[in-house]
């Protein structure tokens, strides 16, 4: 029968695989990031869904198993990923994992063909004649099959080397049927990173998790306040992620988490295709990703200079690799920000920043003389002098009233882009900014409106000053490129 091992217990970094531009694995960035989580983990897991393992070959996965062994080098646990859509390359890579000195196999049902339960039972059987420590891993909406309590039931308690299982369905009522059966006798791991808290607080042994190579000391918070007994930290840690892990687990994780990464310093690549930079995580979730992270403190401050022309200003801000630690250009400065839910309340903001005396801010006046709150133009700002402009033509009270919540929107931006050194105090009397803000003609939900606003034109602004996207994104995303309208279904 299964049993409890000492080891299966805590954090475990579902790691992601860092692939080189010329699409192997990159050693050393794997290496690196291992070392980043290391202090702050109880485990590792190598090869598992947010590894790619599905996008690798045999070779490739034996490889990457292989380098964790090496760079863990017996700290901590290796959970090797093993599964495969077949009984027999799954029972060769875990015959192999076990030869290597992996501490266990993280086994998924096979997928694809969505076998029977009694196929699935069988196969696990398979593997569990190996000898190796194994871990049922159940993640329906990944493998098609979602594990019955009574199916996991049996092959938790029936086989010899089952230590665990890892549900990542995010179905609490399932793991409470876990509780209920296989409690205390075998380890039960969640792995949906949106109720991690609520499932230790249950009785959950530990987690294995995408966001725990961005968050592994956050995580490992929650974790020891649960077992002391402290729900209130518990859960308060797990309200600050809760908008991060959202992202993660909803946008696309394996690019989401790489990208998150790379904003914190951690080059690790793109995610193999069909996964592509700007498709299922798209810009806007980066945007908000990174804000995260900012809030987080998992992105540094560092000194920048702006220069205005005929002087400098200096600043601090979260900055990037890609961010210049000196921005220039201020004659004129495009950016875009795009923001939802829902679609009748998405925001859509084009955005000119430059200087007051320079073709921004003779724009502005030419503008307001020309044309002025006839068409809808509005000067909302002083410092930074700041013009926002309907896309749309307001033709109703009801638009002219949403057009203003907008613009409250665009002046919070604005707020926090001063707050966190984006736009430095010392240069506001300098800049103009003119904001083209599109108001769905059928929104309704006020409230939304301004929130939408905001996020687009914090994004806008940021763009605009740091000069994104650059070439090289825009070349990873020309086959992910979508008109929002166009193609919303």
């Amino acid at each position: 029968m299964g049993y409890k091992t000492d080891w299966f217990k805590g954090i475990f970094p579902a790691l992601v695989t860092p692939f080189t531009p010329d699409d192997r694995v990159d050693e050393a960035a794997y290496r690196e990031l291992i070392r980043f989580v290391l202090p702050h983990v109880n485990g590792v897991v190598p090869c598992g869904t947010t590894g790619e393992f599905s996008y690798m070959t045999m070779e490739e996965r034996r490889q990457a198993i292989q380098i964790c062994l090496d760079e863990v080098n017996g700290r901590v646990p290796v959970l090797a990923g093993t599964g495969c859509t077949s009984t027999r390359d799954t029972v060769a890579l875990t015959t192999w994992a076990q030869e290597a000195g992996a501490a266990g196999a993280l086994v998924v049902a096979p997928y694809f063909l969505k076998p029977s339960f009694n196929e699935v039972y069988d196969h696990f059987r398979a593997v569990d004649e190996i000898g190796l420590p194994m871990v049922l891993y159940n993640i329906p909406q990944c493998a098609g099959t979602h594990f019955k309590w009574w199916t996991a039931e049996g092959m938790a308690l029936d086989f010899d080397n089952s230590i665990g299982i890892k549900d990542s369905s995010g179905d609490l009522p399932f793991m409470e049927a876990m509780f209920e059966k296989v409690s205390g006798k075998v380890s039960i791991f969640v792995g949906h990173d949106e109720v991690v808290q609520p499932a230790l607080a249950a009785g959950a042994d530990g987690a294995i998790l995408a966001s725990a190579n961005l968050i592994p000391d956050i995580w490992q918070k929650v974790y020891q306040a649960t077992l002391a007994g402290d729900i209130e930290t518990a859960q308060a840690w797990q309200q600050k992620v809760q908008k991060l892990v959202r992202i993660v687990v909803r946008c696309s994780s394996t690019q989401a988490v790489k990208e998150g990464l790379r904003a914190m310093g951690l080059e690790m690549g793109n995610s193999r295709h069909p996964i592509m930079p700007g498709g299922g995580f798209k810009r806007e979730d980066y945007e908000e990703l990174r804000l995260q992270l900012e809030a987080l403190g998992k992105i540094e401050q560092v000194p920048v200079t702006y220069d205005l022309g005929g002087r400098q200003v200096e600043t601090r801000l979260c900055a990037t690799p890609q961010t210049p630690r000196t921005i220039s250009g201020f004659v004129l400065k495009v950016g875009e920000g795009f923001a939802g839910p829902p679609f009748q309340e998405l925001a859509h903001v084009d955005l000119l920043i430059g200087l007051k005396d320079g073709p921004v801010g003779r724009a502005i006046e030419r503008s307001l003389a020309e044309w002025g709150a006839e068409r809808g133009l509005q000067l909302i700002n002083q410092r930074p002098r700041t013009l926002i402009v309907p896309t749309v033509t307001l033709r109703t009270a009801k638009q002219r009233r949403l057009f203003a919540e907008a613009a409250e929107g665009v002046n919070l931006a604005i707020r926090a882009s001063v707050e966190d050194g984006f736009l430095p105090e010392g240069a506001l009397d300098d800049l103009a900014l003119i904001v083209n803000a599109f108001v769905h003609p059928a929104a309704s939900i006020a409230k939304r409106v301004a929130f939408n606003n905001y996020k687009a034109t914090m994004q806008a602004i940021r763009k605009a000053l740091e000069g994104r996207p650059t070439v090289e994104e825009l070349l990873h995303e020309k086959a992910s490129a979508r008109h929002p309208f166009r193609y919303a279904p």
